[in-house]
């Protein structure tokens, strides 16, 4: 069995550090016995993330050969300074971000998924919610009225743009209101906006509280869309390769693990969450994988052109690691 590390609680800008019982361990794969390599990953609360707090927890990051550090920040405009001023060896961010840090010339490189869609309608980790009394009933309905996102030209408006376009609807006419996801149950129960896109946990709190989902803008957009990944710095990739591979594959099984665990990693949310019980039991948690989906980026790609995120076409590729060479 795994050995199994205590996990600290630390308020949103603090640090968390999860470090192993002795200096040393055996690591697995090509890692050799010796020191552990210390790294810090920026994350951010929410969800998506329990996979990396699940695999510290679980040993599988010293397994690796790696003593890691999670710094908790408010979102992605923080964590990716970090990790390119080399502060973080690496972060998690969503896609769209991603994609824009990179468009602004920041060095990044992508090395594992961080969350997908689950690919249900009606049951996925964020979705646009609506007042069960509102005449807003499907995506098609949302021109002409105010939608809450956490972010503006971001994931949230981009999808959901996207999927009122495709039902047929004039995307032009949503006005887009940024708000923080805690504070939307409340503000679409009481008419303050018609609409939001919420995510997990306010998502099920907001559907407990009586409102309607009217779109899974991302299962909408795509089935297994790739909603966020862990990246890394091009100058920690070429000036630590060894590090940068052993984090990879760390990550990589443990994303595997939290998908074959849901007990589990619903369970690790307690280390650095605020969950009531009863919503963590019962709420939708993203899928993981390990497989990178390099179509996902693209399709965000495009859609951050269409809808003027972007002024030119986005190659995704350039957030791609480059292959590894053969022998």
């Amino acid at each position: 069995m795994r050995r199994k590390f205590p996990l600290v609680m630390a308020a949103a800008a603090a640090v968390v550090t999860l470090a192993a019982c002795s200096p040393t361990s055996a690591a697995s794969g090509d890692a050799s016995d010796g020191p552990l390599t210390p790294v810090t990953v920026g994350v951010i609360p929410i969800v998506d993330v329990a996979p990396v707090y699940l695999g510290v927890q679980e040993g599988i990051f010293e397994d690796h050969g790696l003593d890691v550090t999670l710094a908790l920040a408010q979102g992605g405009a923080d964590i990716v300074p970090a990790v390119v001023s080399g502060e973080y060896q690496f972060g998690f961010s969503n896609v769209t971000s991603l994609l824009a840090a990179s468009v602004g010339g920041q060095p990044l490189k992508v090395v594992t998924p961080g969350a997908f869609s689950t690919g249900q309608p009606g049951d996925d980790f964020g979705a646009v919610v609506a007042r069960a009394d509102s005449e807003i009933a499907s995506a098609v309905d949302l021109p002409g009225h105010t939608v809450a996102v956490n972010s503006l030209n971001n994931i949230g408006d981009t999808t959901i743009r996207y999927v009122v376009d495709n039902a047929g609807g004039d995307p032009a006419a949503i006005e887009f209101v940024e708000m923080p996801f805690p504070d939307m149950p409340a503000a679409v129960a009481g008419g303050q906006v018609d609409a939001a896109w919420v995510v997990e946990p306010h998502l099920t709190r907001a559907v407990q509280e009586g409102a309607k989902i009217v779109s899974s803008n991302f299962v909408d957009t795509n089935a297994d869309l790739l909603v966020a990944a862990y990246f890394t710095s091009d100058d920690e990739i070429a000036q630590d390769p060894d590090t940068v591979e052993a984090f990879t594959a760390a990550m990589e099984e443990s994303l595997t693990f939290a998908q074959e665990h849901p007990a589990e990693t619903r369970a690790v949310l307690d280390t650095y969450t605020e969950i009531d019980p009863v919503v963590k039991e019962v709420m939708t948690m993203p899928r993981f994988a390990s497989e990178l989906d390099a179509s996902s980026l693209q399709l965000l790609a495009d859609l951050g052109l269409q809808y003027g995120m972007f002024d030119e076409a986005v190659d995704s590729s350039r957030l791609l690691p480059s292959p590894t060479p053969a022998g």
